[in-house]
């Protein structure tokens, strides 16, 4: 696969990446509350890793292609957000005695959050494919899928540890930094979340 569509997909792909969301909110999360930030990324990863292999099977394009099973898939996610984003609202995370701290974040949670992600499903559906070379003596593109969703778990694992270990840095000592962080991180998914709702609604 040339480099020109590599780097051209990473390019974007990490603006996506760096736009905080309920993937933030989760190492976030995980930062402060002195957990595993590893193991959440980890999470959020294997979410991206089903995508992927889904988008390499094949079943990106047959979404994509029906309108209402995207529809649906959409507002599931966004459903998720609004859900994520009063729960986050609700119980903001709190720096907590490293005693406290003994479980690590749900595994499942993280790659739920990842996998009914309304970005991800733009980047999987929308996104991605416009990088895939079709014409011409190039590889397959299921092996361009598989290049592409692999560079995009690369650069969530780099963003979301560098978050996640900024957090604990920054926010552990700070309560209510830590407080404002997160509750931010909340009303946004709540918004983008009901946005999206909105929009399918009308």
């Amino acid at each position: 696969m040339d480099t020109g569509p590599l780097i051209s997909f990473l390019a974007v792909d990490l603006l996506l990446v760096c736009v905080p969301g309920a993937d933030w909110a989760f190492v976030i999360a995980a930062g402060v509350r002195g957990r595993s930030v590893p193991r959440a990324v980890a999470a959020l990863v294997a979410g991206y890793a089903l995508h992927t292999a889904l988008a390499v099977a094949g079943l990106a394009v047959l979404v994509a292609s029906s309108p209402a099973l995207l529809t649906a898939l959409t507002v599931a996610g966004a459903a998720y957000l609004v859900w994520l984003g009063w729960s986050v609202l609700r119980r903001p995370a709190v720096p907590v005695e490293q005693e406290e701290a003994t479980a690590g974040p749900g595994f499942w949670r993280g790659a739920a959050i990842s996998g009914l992600n309304p970005k991800g499903l733009l980047l999987y559906l929308s996104v991605l494919p416009q990088f895939l070379v079709t014409q011409g003596d190039h590889a397959p593109v299921a092996a361009q899928t598989a290049v592409l969703g692999g560079l995009h778990m690369a650069a969530c694992a780099a963003v979301y540890l560098a978050v996640g270990t900024l957090a604990r840095r920054l926010l552990s000592a700070r309560p209510r930094a830590a407080r404002a962080v997160t509750r931010t991180s909340g009303a946004a998914m709540l918004g983008i979340g009901a946005l999206l709702l909105a929009q399918h609604a009308l």
